[in-house]
């Protein structure tokens, strides 16, 4: 009997040690997930845009297109980044939401731009989602959610994963720690471009007040939840950065912007 309580015991302290170590081994190191994105997440975002797609109306207005098409290129040139590897989607909808998907794919809803005030708040959302592409958040998400066998299933051709990482992607929340590195690492690279940060604050803080009550065509605040929180921390972020002189995100009037959106 003391031989079998003693083998429990040892089953036992055995499980918890491996249980312990299990969770301090960084499994995104381990599986080379970095390897992982160079070699396949081009694809990855390339076949759920294809499906996606296939499902939605792109914003033809050149204003409008040159307009955004301005403030991503002013964002990327001021912080190093590639502004060709931006595959930039205006989508037709009515929807307040933006997203990053894999391979560089940014989606903008005709919506959230004109819920936007000015040129300032667009150019915060644009450099958020920035973030979340440049820190590699989009594939970060996948793997955790949905397991590295699911993504590399989906490189086959799995129409049901394609369809369960857009939905992931458009209507799931990206976990506090990464929503936290997005804001200030957006934060940065509007600074950088001379930007006035406030911009995305003010959107955040005008979400905040609409979030209790948040109808569901608001889901960019669904998928970046604790808006009021952030917008204070995008605030103190800006205070410790001292930096006061900032410029227009873009030259073109935002309101011609709008009255084109309002055409359609």
């Amino acid at each position: 009997m003391k031989k079998l309580i003693l083998q429990i015991a040892v089953l036992i302290a055995v499980f918890f040690a491996v249980f312990t170590l299990s969770k301090q081994i960084n499994w995104m190191k381990l599986f080379k997930v970095d390897k992982l994105t160079k070699s396949t997440e081009d694809k990855l975002g390339d076949l759920i845009w294809k499906s996606y797609s296939a499902t939605i109306t792109e914003e033809t207005n050149y204003v409008v297109i040159n307009a955004i098409d301005s403030i991503v290129n002013k964002i990327c040139t001021a912080n190093d980044i590639d502004s060709s590897t931006i595959k930039i989607h205006i989508i037709q909808k009515d929807e307040v939401n933006a997203f990053a998907l894999p391979g560089n794919h940014l989606a903008i809803y005709t919506g959230l731009l004109q819920d936007c005030d000015n040129a300032d708040e667009v150019a915060g959302v644009i450099a958020h989602e920035l973030a979340h592409m440049q820190k590699n958040h989009v594939m970060k998400k996948l793997i955790k959610e949905i397991g590295m066998g699911a993504i590399i299933s989906l490189t086959s051709g799995n129409s049901g994963t394609v369809s369960e990482i857009l939905h992931l992607l458009t209507s799931s929340a990206y976990d506090r720690k990464l929503e936290t590195e997005a804001d200030i690492t957006g934060v940065d690279y509007l600074m950088n471009a001379e930007i006035n940060p406030e911009g995305l604050a003010q959107f955040l803080f005008r979400m905040a007040t609409t979030e209790k009550d948040m109808p569901k065509a608001i889901y960019w605040i669904s998928t970046h939840p604790e808006s009021e929180e952030r917008a204070k921390d995008i605030m103190a972020r800006i205070r410790v950065s001292k930096k006061k002189n900032f410029t227009k995100s873009a030259d073109q009037d935002w309101a011609i912007v709008k009255k084109e959106l309002d055409k359609e």
